[in-house]
């Protein structure tokens, strides 16, 4: 007997049509290449202005990274400000496996970033299987280490930086910010976890609820991880900064926005994940989208869902940012 599952929301299911016939949901390691390239075609160009018409300055950076590789970096900064203010630094997603920090998640991210006068930073670590666990967490966090050292060359404010992304790049968000904690800094105002990747255990009830449907099911979950952590996905000895869910202590780490939908993979740990921050006496504000699936807002942008869903990321920002 099948597994019952919860119903993709209607409006969304033209899109994820689209993306299915290019790309099924279950991604196998010998598919990666395709991805990578898939993800290379969608992404704007060199040659497209990031800059949202002039408001922003872009420059492209490099950050020591742990073992000398230089991390590259793209800042975005207000032409116009002058004043000390906040930064975002996002984490891309792409299952641990690709995507691209000049992604086309940027220009929403500009919008944020020009709405609260934001630094917004974008860092390119180093993808799996080529660099597994810990250089795409240690590229990640050299980045930040990074942001922070510079942040009065960038007119930025230490104390007040988020950091945020989605997918693996929300799952790495939540590990960077563990390493932060655990390391003594830098400091961290918030993070920002959009549908994030969090548990290489991959056997909870979503996961088996949404297997070969949708755009990232156990199938291609367990293809990122066992590429993150070659092969060993799932043991004993998986760290806390790989895997987040796998933190035995969530207490005392900045305040946390996390958001899911009832129809993907990642809907069960992202519900325990901010249960167990709430159950340590952390912050966290959770969104459970009814319908959506993995990456829903991004896939069909113009749905009602996905606007609702991006209508509520800015007001926590400006809440967290001016507190």
């Amino acid at each position: 007997m099948s597994t019952p599952r919860p119903s993709f929301d209607p409006e969304l299911l033209p899109a994820l049509a689209q993306v299915n016939a290019e790309m099924p949901p279950g991604i196998v390691p010998e598919q990666i290449g395709a991805m990578r390239a898939r993800a290379a075609r969608l992404a704007p160009g060199d040659e497209t202005d990031m800059t949202l018409g002039g408001v922003f300055v872009e420059s492209q950076r490099t950050a020591p990274g742990p073992d000398g590789h230089p991390v590259p970096l793209i800042v975005w900064r207000p032409k116009e400000t002058t004043a000390t203010t906040g930064a975002l630094y996002w984490i891309h997603g792409g299952g641990m496996i690709g995507g691209t920090h000049r992604g086309g998640e940027i220009p929403e991210l500009l919008r944020i970033a020009r709405e609260l006068d934001l630094v917004l930073v974008s860092v390119g670590y180093r993808l799996a299987p080529e660099h597994p666990h810990p250089t795409p967490v240690e590229d990640c966090y050299a980045g930040l280490v990074w942001l922070h050292d510079n942040a009065a060359a960038l007119g930025v404010d230490p104390e007040r930086v988020v950091v945020g992304g989605a997918s693996a790049g929300g799952g790495l968000a939540a590990a960077v910010n563990l390493l932060a904690r655990d390391r003594g800094g830098p400091a961290v105002r918030a993070q920002l976890l959009l549908y994030p990747m969090l548990d290489d255990r991959n056997d909870s009830v979503s996961a088996h609820q949404m297997a070969g449907v949708g755009t990232w099911d156990r199938t291609s979950n367990d293809t990122g991880w066992g590429c993150l952590l070659q092969g060993t996905q799932g043991g004993p000895d998986t760290s806390p900064y790989a895997a987040p869910a796998r933190a035995k202590d969530v207490s005392n780490l900045p305040p946390a926005y996390l958001e899911v939908g009832t129809a993907e993979t990642f809907r069960d740990e992202v519900v325990e994940y901010a249960s167990r921050i709430w159950k340590a006496g952390g912050h966290a504000e959770l969104h459970v989208w009814p319908g959506g699936y993995h990456s829903f807002d991004a896939i069909a942008a113009d749905a009602a869902l996905s606007r609702s869903a991006r209508g509520q990321r800015l007001p926590w920002l400006r809440r967290v940012l001016t507190d």
